[in-house]
């Protein structure tokens, strides 16, 4: 995958976890489900993995491309593809 010329390289569950996301566009979702739905396995301990995983996707996306994956405080996290540089928070 490229993004501004850039070729991306993605770990396996980065890569899931990221056409999840994007094929369930605006959809919130939360660590649970992204943890039972992505990753396959019954959420339980720290779900904390999420985060770590949707950081590092953000910081490969780039500085221009990183606010697609939105974060909804207190809920989970969704693709919104009609982020833009002017408009994201």
């Amino acid at each position: 995958m490229s993004v501004d010329g850039r070729q991306l390289a993605f770990t396996c569950m980065e890569f899931e976890l990221l056409a999840y996301l994007v094929a369930h566009q605006h959809r919130v979702h939360s660590r649970e489900r992204l943890m039972a739905l992505v990753w396959q396995q019954t959420p339980a301990g720290d779900l904390r993995t999420v985060d770590v995983h949707l950081a590092r996707l953000r910081r490969k996306l780039g500085p221009g491309h990183r606010d697609l994956i939105r974060t909804v405080r207190m809920v989970g996290y969704a693709f919104d593809p009609s982020a833009t540089p002017t408009s994201r928070h």
